[in-house]
């Protein structure tokens, strides 16, 4: 209630905070020079891939009142407005999968009202996107942002587990959709025949699944045990939109007899064209709504001003983790403010808004911690070799490259490498001779995470995006079975590290194998808490999910799906409690994700392995290395984990109590 007395005063804090550095927001990332380029390939395949998959499916949905080019012209406008007056530049933005399922209610609900129809849908979807803004407006202003910790690990999983499914429904419907005749298409055609329709379903069958595979197994190339460090780390950054492009190619292998529309692939409109033009104007068309219908908007605006306010903000907090030890000022306040103007002109442009995307920040904050650790490290390994030439002693050693850390880290904490020192130190009391220390084993193990916080990163990304929109040609070479492979890939890739969904596997486990869990790392819960405790949490999770995902079949209360979640804080904070006991909810509903090392457990790095890994640069080993690393402790949504070697003995009995004597 306090904060509601206050208007003004988060986005006021936020302004002023971010204002102070906003000219070292754009001065770093003109001293990283070409280094920023990777980073920013790297992030523009992840934020352009999901956005086309989704204009595809808007397509469907809304039978061609939008399609792939809105939704590259709203991440693009939206994503150079927040890159250059944001408050947090590390935050992705673009259109999500649940502005495409609140877009789809909408149409529903259009096309069924004479007042409305297609005609009037997108303006009437811009008097919804201009009830959403005023509403963003109030949270901002009123700082409604206070609250956003009271969304805890159990909505947030919730959640990501509903968008999961709900991708992978589109994969199915999409791929059973290639064996039957498209809507606007005409019956008679040649390809819509029989026995072509069954060619046509049975390579979606193998373009959906060929790239579903080869896009999971080059998600996860930094773990494979062949080719060089460089090759690897490239074929995990860009192995999806490579397979993209390779699938793709293979699509024009097929015969020559094969009629021209089989495989199918995308339909999207040049953007010169009226369907597209049309969106522009649409501002034109929004007086013709009638006033009980711009009145009604409010409802559908409630629930989208809430979602947005929910997943921007998870996606921003994601993003600057405290794992990141980022240095710069948050600015939750400030961002939702500028995401109702966001909206807002999306919704008078007749464009889906975007707003904040997972994974797509934590992605984008740990891409630049690469960045900026390199840079970091090649300085201060390059300082300690010169001292190592003049036969200095490890002490000056270390000053040397403490100097240089200080130096380059905006907001320099000499106690971060108070490790380091200790490191550099051993070695002399071990009475090795000046010169033995080696820069480049220890600096790995103890160099603090840094992240290279600037603006360029994402507006170039986001003009990448914009100018893609000029390559439609390109983009609609695409086969449609492709797509429904990556809708695919996204659900599957998006379980690991969701507690929820590891303890429903949990459950299916037999008691006699449980102790398996343990000898591999694992979450702490595991150890922490009864297994009956962990079944009572789970199946309740479980039953609110498919209560969640039932209402999402419900034609016209569909548009309803958020409010579950907001009703989740107060079961959470006044139900839950009466269920299980503190510590236990603590352990099943943690802020943070943390994860015990098992028994046998191995660092998937030694420094031996370091050392004779590639015969290739050291400038290569270190990116594969560091990216390796972080990847090691974060989970694909881009939570970082906390990992600790304790092993709880009593607990393993928890886990497997008949076993008391297997060895």
């Amino acid at each position: 209630m306090e904060s509601i007395r206050k208007p003004f005063n988060g986005i006021i804090k936020d302004v002023k905070g971010r204002a102070a550095c906003y000219k070292e927001d754009w001065t770093c990332a003109l001293c990283s020079g070409v280094g920023i380029l990777a980073p920013t390939a790297y992030i523009f395949f992840a934020s352009a891939l999901p956005v086309i998959a989704f204009g595809e499916q808007l397509n469907r949905d809304t039978d061609g009142s939008l399609s792939t080019v809105e939704t590259l012209a709203s991440t693009a406008i939206c994503g150079i407005i927040h890159s250059i007056f944001g408050g947090q530049p590390l935050l992705i933005v673009g259109v999500a999968e649940p502005t495409v399922i609140m877009y789809n209610y909408l149409y529903n609900f259009s096309k069924g009202r004479p007042d409305l129809g297609s005609k009037l849908y997108l303006a009437w979807a811009g008097w919804v996107c201009v009830w959403t803004a005023l509403l963003l407006f109030l949270l901002a202003i009123f700082n409604a942002c206070n609250i956003i910790t009271r969304f805890t690990r159990i909505a947030g999983e919730l959640f990501g587990l509903l968008i999961a499914v709900l991708f992978m429904q589109q994969a199915v419907k999409g791929l059973i959709s290639e064996f039957s005749v498209p809507k606007a298409e005409d019956p008679k055609l040649e390809q819509n025949q029989f026995q072509w329709l069954y060619i046509n379903g049975l390579l979606a069958v193998i373009f959906c699944f060929g790239l579903f595979f080869t896009a999971i197994k080059s998600r996860r190339a930094r773990s494979w045990r062949y080719g060089t460090g460089w090759l690897r780390g490239f074929i995990a950054d860009y192995g999806v939109p490579l397979m993209v492009v390779l699938w793709t190619a293979l699509s024009y292998s097929i015969p020559r007899e094969v009629p021209e529309g089989v495989p199918r692939r995308l339909y999207v409109p040049f953007p010169w064209e009226s369907a597209s033009l049309y969106h522009w104007t649409v501002i034109k068309d929004m007086g013709k709504v009638p006033l009980s219908y711009i009145l009604a908007a409010f409802l559908p605006a409630v629930m989208i001003a809430g979602l947005y306010f929910f997943d921007h903000s998870v996606a921003s907090q994601m993003a600057q983790q405290k794992e990141f030890n980022l240095q710069k000022p948050s600015a939750y306040h400030y961002d939702i403010f500028l995401l109702g103007i966001m909206t807002l002109i999306c919704g008078l442009l007749g464009l889906p808004p975007s707003n904040g995307v997972l994974p797509q920040s934590p992605m984008h904050t740990k891409s630049l911690a690469v960045l900026r650790r390199q840079l970091i490290r090649k300085r201060m390994v390059k300082s300690a070799k010169e001292c190592i030439k003049q036969q200095a002693s490890n002490s000056e050693i270390y000053g040397k490259m403490q100097a240089v850390f200080m130096e380059m880290d905006t907001f320099p904490t000499p106690k971060e490498l108070e490790n380091l020192k200790d490191a550099v130190m051993k070695v002399d009391e071990g009475g090795d001779a000046k010169g033995k220390f080696d820069p480049e084993k220890h600096i790995d193990a103890y160099l603090p995470v840094r992240v290279n916080e600037q603006r360029m990163s994402n507006l170039l990304q986001s003009l990448l995006v914009g100018i893609s929109i000029s390559s439609i040609s390109v983009i609609k070479m695409i086969p449609t079975s492709v797509l429904w492979g990556y809708f695919a890939y996204m659900a599957i890739d998006s379980l690991p590290g969701n507690q929820f969904f590891e303890r429903i596997l949990l459950l299916f486990i037999t008691p006699s194998r449980r102790y398996k869990v343990l000898e591999g790392s694992h979450a702490s819960y595991v150890e922490l808490v009864p297994f009956k405790y962990i079944a009572l949490f789970t199946i309740f999770q479980s039953i609110y999910f498919l209560m969640c995902f039932g209402i999402t079949w419900i034609p016209i209360a569909g548009i309803l799906f958020p409010l579950p979640f907001f009703l989740l804080i107060s079961i959470r904070e006044h139900v839950l409690p009466k269920l299980f006991q503190p510590n236990h909810l603590q352990e099943l509903d943690a802020s943070e994700y943390e994860e015990i090392a098992g028994a046998p457990h191995i660092r998937s790095i030694s420094l031996a392995e370091r050392e004779a890994a590639d015969s290739g640069s050291n400038e290569s080993r270190e990116d594969f290395y560091d990216a390796e690393i972080l990847d090691e402790f974060t989970t694909n949504r881009g939570e970082f984990k906390l990992r600790t070697v304790s092993f709880n003995e009593d607990r393993f009995f928890q886990v497997y109590p008949e076993d008391n004597a297997r060895v």
